[in-house]
């Protein structure tokens, strides 16, 4: 797509983020490294959303360098009329030959026979679900084969391979969200059945890319071939000192290493592209954690508390021994995991959080009945193992608490309520959806089980650069930039409920939770932040509760809970207790290579929070979405850690 961005508004709704000359030049070079000529000795080369040209302008520069003679046909496709005559402009100047059609790609690729090019080099828009609606997102799936949430790079992916000759090769640049998420399943899907992956690159947070998404470039080719896919991650470090290679030399280089780039350090990790499960090769295969299928992490079926749960299709990691060889011990000695013993709910979403929420409710006019008026946990009152009311934020929430089920309280038995709802209504009932799902016009989206808010229940927030898992005991509604377990989910009694929730607690708050997030689930945003929701949250490990190393865990987590001051001693003493309870042991050598120790060389780390009521994501409230957070810009100290290999 073109490198010159137009207005801001035109760019989201289209899904138009312009590829930088520097990152167009790199694609183009991985394109050509796996790109096979005809013995006429040319090149077809599409671009289906080409802007004004530069990736198709990049492929023609490498290949005059690379390979002087061959004859190259360059065909690029675009809406923007006037990107396409930025690039007509630059090819005739350059002098270049390329063809320049306006048109939708995706109404006109029928028209074109299968096997019409050698390689397709894009960056095609994004576009999500919300942009393009529902029913428009529906016939794109239906038409091309996807499944669940979609944008727009999905379909554009689903119609290249058929265009592609054999052995022909895709280079492609997407948001790096498809490695790991449920919506880039679709991707993942196409990537593996119809081409074969042979380099990947998780750009991270380098920021080469303008886009408010994390880069990602995929090389596949449309063979069989049997070398794996080269896995190459880059993302920020601190505490490092960068070699002498620039970004795009460690990038190739086949070892990993330390770079500095626009005066920022980053740790770059080479493995291999691991698109399944490992299944543990060890002998033993009666551990204490097993089944009779083998460790829970690694099965496509289990058995859980609720009864049968199905995996969803596994996220894309890197792999090398040291990373396989620590995610084998630890499934040897996992007893479940969090998905299995745990319903892991979001918080509350009400789509009108400027009605229903506020730190101000004496000064509202009609102020609603009290009892109406819940606490709200936020993000802002999570740290590790309790929560803290950063401000007195409460929630007016419509429902009966006693029921089970969700049902919204009479108007006419809480008058000040209905006189503060009604003087709401035009926003209120201005959200069609609620009242076309059959729903009063007054009810909040998503309230959750307003009978299990009095119980006990762990709390994490949605986006957070380390964990920060809590209990809470206050009967507070939790909200949507949260997520929740409640404990009578986890056992039937309240003493070993409350049991199992410490033992959650830890790992999760542990090193070795930190590391097995990275590893398994990588879902990074900026700045270091991570995602804790329930796809991912759900996949971490639980040792045996009733093994003795678990309670060790557990005692020393309600010590935590009780008040004991989780400074850095103890966080290390529980890295050490969670490590032994999985049967890791300790780090021998804590100064060992860490560029075998996965994303940013984070896995060899723990930070202690020092701030957390610093400003999120340079966000005032006011500007932020309703029922959603774009993460914490939390203040560290970074101190090595024990208890990883």
């Amino acid at each position: 797509m073109a490198s010159e961005a137009p207005a801001a508004r035109d760019r989201k709704r289209h899904g138009r983020h312009y590829t930088p000359p520097v990152l167009a030049r790199f694609l183009a070079q991985r394109l050509l490294r796996h790109a096979e000529f005809s013995d006429a000795g040319v090149l077809r080369v599409l671009d289906p959303a080409c802007g004004d040209g530069e990736l198709l302008f990049a492929v023609h520069h490498e290949v005059a360098i690379r390979f002087p003679g061959l004859r190259l046909v360059l065909v690029g496709y675009d809406l923007d009329g006037r990107a396409l005559a930025v690039a007509r402009e630059r090819a005739r100047a350059a002098g270049i030959a390329a063809q320049w059609r306006r048109a939708d790609f995706l109404a006109v690729e029928a028209q074109l026979a299968d096997g019409s090019f050698d390689a397709v080099i894009t960056n095609p828009p994004y576009v999500r679900t919300q942009q393009l609606g529902g029913s428009t997102a529906q016939l794109l799936s239906k038409r091309f084969g996807l499944r669940g949430r979609i944008d727009l790079t999905h379909p554009f992916v689903a119609t290249l391979p058929r265009l592609l000759a054999a052995g022909g090769v895709l280079g492609l640049l997407c948001a790096n969200r498809f490695l790991t998420t449920k919506a880039g399943a679709n991707i993942r899907r196409l990537l593996v059945t119809d081409l074969a992956p042979v380099e990947l690159y998780d750009l991270g947070d380098t920021k080469l890319f303008t886009a408010a998404v994390l880069p990602a470039i995929a090389i596949a080719r449309r063979a069989g071939h049997g070398d794996g896919c080269r896995y190459v991650s880059a993302y920020e470090a601190t505490g490092e000192t960068p070699g002498e290679k620039t970004l795009f030399e460690a990038l190739v280089d086949p070892g990993g290493s330390i770079v500095e780039y626009n005066g920022r350090t980053f740790v770059i990790e080479v493995g291999e592209l691991a698109t399944e499960p490992r299944e543990s090769t060890s002998p033993d295969t009666a551990g204490a954690g097993r089944g009779r299928d083998g460790p829970p992490e690694f099965t496509a079926e289990r058995r859980t508390r609720r009864g049968v749960a199905r995996e969803p299709e596994v996220a894309w990691r890197m792999s090398h021994d040291a990373i396989d060889s620590w995610l084998e011990r630890i499934a040897e000695t996992t007893w479940r995991t969090f998905g299995d013993v745990a319903r892991i709910r979001v918080g509350i979403k009400t789509t009108a959080d400027r009605v229903f929420i506020s730190d101000r409710w004496a000064q509202a006019e009609p102020c609603p009945e009290s009892e109406l008026l819940l606490d709200l946990i936020t993000h802002h009152d999570l740290a590790p193992w309790r929560t803290t009311r950063a401000r007195e934020v409460r929630v007016l929430y419509p429902y009966d608490l006693t029921s089970a089920r969700r049902t919204p309280i009479d108007l006419d038995e809480y008058p000040a309520a209905a006189a503060y709802l009604r003087s709401h209504r035009e926003t209120l009932a201005g959200r069609r959806y609620v009242t076309e799902s059959g729903r009063a016009w007054y009810e909040i989206w998503v309230p959750q089980r307003p009978h299990l808010w009095r119980e006990p229940k762990l709390v994490f927030p949605d986006i957070s650069d380390r964990p920060r898992f809590a209990l809470d005991g206050s009967g507070a509604v939790v909200n949507g930039d949260c997520y929740w377990i409640s404990l009578p989910d986890l056992a039937d009694l309240p003493a070993e409920a409350t049991r199992l929730a410490y033992l959650l607690m830890g790992v999760a708050n542990s090193a070795l939770g930190l590391r097995f997030y990275d590893v398994v689930c990588g879902n990074r945003l900026y700045s270091g932040r991570r995602r804790w929701i329930t796809q991912y949250v759900s996949r971490l490990p639980v040792p045996d509760p009733a093994a003795s190393r678990s309670a060790g865990v557990i005692d020393l987590v309600r010590e935590f809970v009780e008040g004991r001051v989780p400074d850095l001693a103890a966080q290390a003493e529980l890295d050490e207790r969670v490590a032994a309870a999985f049967g890791v042991g300790l780090r021998a050598d804590p100064d060992a290579d860490h560029r075998q120790q996965g994303a940013a060389g984070e896995f060899a780390r723990r930070a202690a929070i020092a701030d957390r009521d610093q400003a999120v994501g340079g966000e005032s409230e006011r500007q932020r979405q309703p029922g959603h957070d774009l993460g914490d810009q939390i203040g560290i100290e970074v101190v090595r850690a024990t208890g990883i290999p």
